[in-house]
């Protein structure tokens, strides 16, 4: 519905043509969608534990060989279930979408500090910067003077350790934390003309 259908899957498949077409049969003229610009999944985090706790019901979550629960599995159709759905969202013609988490902090097996998107399985946090055209993180700043500030943190490589990709090129290391500005901001990488402004490539903490 917030999408449009996928007219290379097959009919009984989610976000197939038929599938569309039953779902606008149910909440109407998807053209009402029209006066929207940017839709939000807030959050992603609680978004993948109710795709799991469905994923714990379905066939392939249970052994067929004792019957008895399979978290393998469950865990695997939460990962293709759940990337499925986003990329879906993602191609939604003339929308921002904007996917919220929360940022865990953890340390690796070399007992290094590190920031990954608090998300069900790991397929889905693995794979969704890759989905994505941006992905910032918004922290906490500490200045020299011993102050703090809140900004967005945008490029891969940065000081702070956190997930962060700029696709567009167009943003700073750190971008004031309001995100209409840092949307319109990216969107004036779409609309430039050829040759205009181009800067090297470059994930989001609640």
């Amino acid at each position: 519905f917030l999408s449009g259908p996928n007219i290379a899957l097959p009919a009984d498949a989610p976000y197939s043509q038929a599938h569309y077409e039953h779902v606008c049969e149910r909440y109407g003229d998807p053209a009402q969608l029209a006066r929207y610009d940017t839709y939000f999944v807030d959050s992603i985090t609680v978004l993948s534990r109710l795709a799991l706790m469905w994923a714990k019901t379905q066939p392939q979550s249970v052994s067929e060989r004792t019957g008895k629960p399979d978290t393998r599995g469950a865990y695997g159709l939460l990962g293709t279930e759940m990337l499925g759905a986003l990329s879906q969202l993602q191609h939604a013609r003339g929308k921002h979408v904007v996917f919220v988490a929360i940022l865990d902090e953890r340390m690796d097996d070399f007992n290094r500090k590190v920031f990954v998107p608090q998300i069900e399985g790991a397929k889905t946090a693995a794979e969704l910067p890759g989905i994505v055209d941006e992905v910032v993180t918004l922290a906490e700043i500490k200045t020299e003077e011993g102050g703090s500030y809140r900004a967005f943190v945008t490029q891969t490589m940065n000081p702070y350790g956190f997930p962060a990709k700029d696709r567009s090129g167009q943003l700073d290391l750190l971008e004031p934390p309001d995100l209409r500005a840092l949307i319109a901001k990216c969107a004036a990488a779409t609309n430039a003309p050829k040759g205009a402004i181009t800067q090297q490539p470059i994930n989001e903490q609640e």
